[in-house]
């Protein structure tokens, strides 16, 4: 294992560690506009993404290209369907909708 390996395999542990701690600390309140911004970002990886999946010459790298547009695709639909539960739980809850009254016979 070279140092530059070991460097970067050690960052991505870190990066790891701090970002769930720092995840795990966000209030419910904030979470929908978080999850906005983070799907616009996903977005744009999305975009990168096709972009360097078009650009693949060998097989290799098309299999990267497409497992690359998978999980970007993948991370952005499921940052919509986590915000739209979210602002589900915002709305309040409903009154449940009684049966039509049948008439009183006289």
């Amino acid at each position: 294992m070279t140092n530059e390996l070991l460097n970067e395999l050690t960052f991505f542990v870190l990066a790891i560690f701090v970002g769930f701690e720092v995840i795990s600390k966000v209030p419910t309140i904030l979470h929908t506009p978080l999850m906005s911004g983070t799907n616009a970002i996903h977005g744009i990886i999305l975009v990168g993404a096709i972009l360097i999946a078009a650009g693949a010459d060998s097989p290799v790298t098309i299999v990267l290209g497409l497992i690359a547009v998978t999980l970007a695709t993948t991370n952005v639909v499921g940052g919509f369907v986590v915000t739209d539960r979210m602002l589900e739980m915002f709305k309040g809850r409903q009154p449940a909708k009684r049966p039509a009254e049948a008439p009183v016979p006289k």
